[in-house]
């Protein structure tokens, strides 16, 4: 099969190419990325010992997607994944919505000329923010849990996390509408001309060669920092670290796109599926500062509890309909997810200061 990914030398592009690379199964394999995030040029030289085609272009741009060769199916990984962006200062909103909503529009006209199809790598932050910000939550071994009494939960979220069927209605963030509407608008595509379309809402991806970024890459950012003895600081809630994510190694997600590549038509409803280490690899900031210490040593880290924009106590997805339907389940515990990141930050002491915004 012919296959692009976008973003394709960010982590999770770069993880998902060398993974369908190695698979053996004979992929034509090629990248587009507009290398605009600080890090990505160090996946490059890999990528193409890999075999992978590399183009630089910018899905903001149709006319870069025009010297694309014909591809079978296209895995969209590029986006501005920050739940903070366009509001933070760093991008502005109008940026936001070009990468994550007009780049998908050009991808999937992209579509339709080839006959190509498409699976978006959406993200948990379509769901409504204001129901998670007063979900109801006790304290327990140092991470917030949803309450026992289920009487106390929003319709559609369990002990077990977030199903695809808790509302999506506004607010979800600018980042979120921007990746719920670029949803809709691959369904009604996928409808209108016939295209396979596929969206997989993801939790946290996390392993080696993230970029570390507090807002973009949680794992990294924490394990890098502590052991670099660099300052941290609990934000929001009780300013004790006790807000909870899951987490998921990106190279999981082979299996799913390898049966979404060959399957048959299927109800728009089971398009959408939840991927996530569920509640198996969740764990607070205190948590994963308590694994740092046992790892590294001790390290101070500061607590202020002011409220940050979009922020939810404890989010968990429920990926029991990936089971489901495609017999999923992710295969690297989060404890090996949290080595590998270690050991990938013991050998790249300046991975920080090169994944750092410009």
């Amino acid at each position: 099969m012919r296959i692009l990914i976008t973003g394709v030398c960010g982590f999770v592009g770069s993880t998902l190419a060398r993974a369908l690379a190695q698979s053996g199964a004979g992929h034509t394999l090629s990248g587009l990325d507009n290398f605009i995030r600080p890090g990505s040029e160090s996946n490059r030289a890999e990528l193409r010992r890999l075999g992978v085609r590399l183009f630089h272009g910018d899905l903001r741009a149709a006319s870069d997607l025009e010297t694309l060769p014909p591809v079978d199916w296209v895995i969209d990984a590029a986006a501005n994944p920050s739940v903070l962006a366009g509001v933070d200062g760093r991008t502005s909103t109008r940026q936001l919505v070009e990468h994550n909503l007009a780049g998908t529009i050009n991808l999937l006209e992209f579509c339709k000329q080839h006959r190509a199809g498409f699976t978006l790598l959406s993200t948990s932050r379509v769901y409504s923010i204001a129901p998670l910000a007063a979900l109801a939550v006790t304290v327990a071994d140092r991470a917030f849990r949803p309450v026992a009494d289920t009487t106390l939960l929003p319709a559609g979220l369990s002990a077990a996390g977030v199903a695809e069927t808790f509302p999506t209605l506004a607010p979800v963030s600018l980042y979120g509408a921007t990746k719920l509407a670029s949803e809709t608008l691959a369904l009604e595509y996928g409808e209108t001309f016939g295209l396979p379309v596929f969206l997989n809402r993801c939790g946290v991806l996390a392993g080696a060669g993230q970029f570390g970024r507090a807002d973009q890459g949680i794992f990294a950012f924490w394990i890098n920092a502590c052991l670099r003895r660099r300052p941290l600081k609990y934000i929001g809630f009780d300013g004790q670290g006790h807000q909870v994510r899951d987490c998921l190694h990106p190279r999981d997600l082979l299996p799913l796109l390898e049966k979404q590549f060959a399957a048959p038509k299927l109800p728009a409803a089971d398009r959408i599926v939840n991927v996530s280490g569920s509640t198996a690899s969740a764990m607070s900031l205190r948590q994963l500062s308590d694994w740092c210490a046992a790892r590294f040593g001790p390290h101070t880290v500061g607590s202020d509890a002011a409220p940050r924009p979009f922020d939810i106590p404890w989010m968990v997805l429920d990926s029991t309909k990936a089971a489901r339907i495609w017999g999923w389940q992710p295969q690297t515990p989060v404890a090996a997810i949290l080595d590998e990141i270690a050991a990938h930050a013991a050998a790249h002491p300046d991975w920080l200061d090169l994944s750092a915004p410009l």
